[in-house]
Formats: structure tokens, C-alpha cells, sequence
């Protein structure tokens, strides 16, 4: 009962908050509540990572930043509770987690950051949340637009090769992005630029980026204009858009972006529409004969409010994620865990 009574606490102050700017929309009436709210954090919650421990799925963690000058990574537990803070970071914006990079000879599950003030990304050992990149890697070499902001880690099926996809602030059209081949040198890991591409439409930014390993390819938001697919593996040579969708779906901005695998081919594509404080939710497979048609098929009014980005997993976590979980950063200095049956049952709903 506490418990309840605090997260009932929490989210009238922070609807309240939202009411009171101008610029905020209120959380919606027929919002889904979450089922557990993070401890806040010092600065300003940007985007989670879950990584789901191989030995016991309920010991699982989330890691997600704190954007500012002294800000950092953080590992929360299932119930929200701060386990750890990574070394001091400047400014670290997204991250992304992948499973058994090659150092030293031997598997390591990493998370990834970017950290804008320093132009580089950081790479981290999971699940102590150790630096294992040597003082970071710089990106964008050469290049006179080059704040890292978005970032994806993608592990071809074929290899287990991993590779980031890093976004910046700003940058060119066909090149806004570049790859990495993420590796073990030493016992430090290592990265090499091998492709570049990605279309921008120049309105806003592009922030939010997720792969979908299974599938092979790559979603990014160009915010306020709409989401951009292409493959993933850099071998392909391969850099046409495959297709742009939720065009004209959106209050505002595009923003964080979720990939719920029902199986290794279908499920849902979950992006913030940060603005109206909802999640737009889109088919995986695509349709019928075209896997490269996404539609809209929901709505879903969540309580985060102006939501940057977002992850989810549909393995059972225990407890109430036995189905998975969605969670997302709110303002507020929070991530907010919804478990998944909530998100399903709105699903659901929206296709009667």
C-alpha cells in the first residue's frame, strides 16, 4: 500500500508539472500507469538500455543516462532501485547494450554510450559498468558537425560481429550516420568506421536509433518528419532507404524508438510521440507482402511525460514482466517499467 501511495504521489506531481507549462501536454486521462518508477536521478534521465542477466532474468538491470556535464550511466534493478553510477561522464546522451564482444578472449556483454561534450562514444562492461574503452573512442573524425547523440548496437546473426550505429546533432544528408565495428584490442575495445549514410530531411535532428538484429535493419527518427529504415549489415553496400513511415502520425517530434520481439519475426515497432505523451505503435513484420509497409495500428497514452527514449523486452523478467517489459525515460529525472501486458492489453484494444 506505501508503495502505491507513493507512485500515485509521483504522478500527480508530475502531471501537475506538465500542467502547468505551457509548453508540456498533460498526461492523458486514459493513461497506462506504470508499474514501477525509478529513483530520480541528479540531472536528466535521457534513455534506458535493459540488459537481461543470462544466469537469472529476474536479477536483469536497466542502464540509463544522466545527460548533463557530470553526468553518467546508472544501473537500476527491477524495482527501480539505483545499484550503481558509472565513472563521471560529459554529457552522455544514449546508450545500448549487446552481448558478447571479444576481449582479451573472452565475452563480454557491453553497453554503449555517447558522449557529446567529448565527441566519442563510451564503452562499458555489463553488469559491473566498468570502462573498458581506453578513455573512449572518438566519431565523426574529420568532420566539422560531430556531437554524438543517438546510438544502436547491432549484432550480425551470421558473425556475432557487433556494430554501433551513431547518430550526431546535426550533420549531411546520405552520411548523417556512421557505422562502427565494434572490437577487442587488447584489453581495451576498439571501433572503425566502415560505412556511412542515412537520409536527413535538415527540419530537426535525428536522436532516436534502434536495430532489429533478427531482421537486419536500422529504424531512425528524423524527428518531426518521420522514421527511416534501412539494413543493418554494412556488407550489404547497401544504403537505400527502405522505407519512411509515420509521417503524419505525430503531434511533434519522433523520439524514442522499441522493438518487442513476439518471435524472431514479428511484434511491434514502439516510438515516442513525445509531445502528446503517447507511444505509436507499428508492425514489426511489416504487411502482407510487403515487409517495408508499416501502419499504424495503436495509440498507447503512457504516464512518462516528453518521453526522449525507450527500450523493451518480451522475456520473462518474473514477477509481473513474465510476458516483458516497456520502459521509457520520463521528465522528472525518471524511467518509468510498464509491464508489457499493459502495453499488449491497449494493443489489443486499438485492433477491435
Amino acid at each position: 500500500m506505501k508503495n502505491k501511495s507513493i507512485l500515485a504521489f509521483l504522478l500527480l506531481s508530475l502531471a501537475f508539472t506538465a500542467c502547468k507549462d505551457d509548453k508540456l501536454a498533460p498526461i492523458q486521462p486514459n493513461a497506462v500507469k506504470p508499474t514501477t518508477v525509478t529513483a530520480a536521478l541528479p540531472h536528466d534521465t535521457d534513455d534506458p538500455s535493459i540488459w537481461i542477466n543470462p544466469n537469472d532474468a529476474s536479477k536483469s538491470i536497466i542502464v540509463g543516462t544522466d545527460k548533463d556535464t557530470d553526468g553518467g550511466l546508472y544501473a537500476f534493478d527491477l524495482n527501480g532501485k539505483i545499484l550503481k553510477k558509472s565513472i563521471p561522464l560529459k554529457r552522455p546522451n544514449n546508450v545500448d547494450i549487446a552481448y558478447g564482444l571479444i576481449i582479451d578472449g573472452k565475452k563480454v556483454d557491453i553497453a554503449v554510450t555517447t558522449e557529446r561534450e567529448s565527441t566519442k562514444i563510451r564503452i562499458f562492461s555489463l553488469p559491473d559498468l566498468e570502462p573498458i574503452d581506453n578513455g573512449g573512442i572518438e566519431v565523426f573524425a574529420g568532420e566539422s558537425q560531430r556531437d554524438p547523440m543517438g546510438v544502436a548496437l547491432y549484432t550480425r546473426p551470421s558473425d556475432q560481429k557487433i556494430f554501433a550505429v551513431v547518430g550526431r546533432k546535426t550533420g549531411p544528408s546520405g552520411s548523417y550516420l556512421w557505422q562502427y565495428e565494434l572490437s577487442g584490442n587488447g584489453k581495451f575495445a576498439a571501433a572503425k568506421v566502415v560505412r556511412k549514410f542515412g537520409t536527413y530531411s535538415g527540419k530537426k535532428e535525428i536522436e532516436a536509433i534502434a536495430v532489429d538484429n533478427e531482421l537486419g535493419f536500422v529504424y531512425y527518427c528524423d524527428e518531426q518528419v518521420g522514421i527511416r529504415k534501412y539494413k543493418a549489415d554494412p556488407a550489404s553496400n547497401d544504403n537505400k532507404e527502405l522505407a519512411f513511415f509515420g509521417q503524419k502520425d505525430f503531434k511533434a517530434d519522433h523520439e524514442g524508438i522499441a522493438i518487442y520481439k513476439k518471435t524472431d519475426s514479428t511484434g511491434y515497432i514502439l516510438v515516442s510521440n513525445q509531445q502528446a505523451n503517447s507511444f505509436m505503435v507499428y508492425p514489426r513484420e511489416g504487411a502482407k507482402g510487403n515487409p517495408n509497409s508499416h501502419t499504424l495500428l495503436a495509440e498507447v497514452p503512457t504516464s512518462t511525460i516528453e518521453c526522449d527514449g525507450a527500450d523493451v523486452t518480451s522475456v520473462n523478467l518474473g514477477g509481473q514482466y513474465k510476458n516483458g517489459l516497456f520502459v521509457a525515460m520520463s521528465n522528472g529525472m525518471t524511467f518509468h517499467y510498464y509491464a508489457w501486458d499493459l502495453i499488449q492489453k491497449r494493443i489489443d484494444e486499438a485492433k477491435k
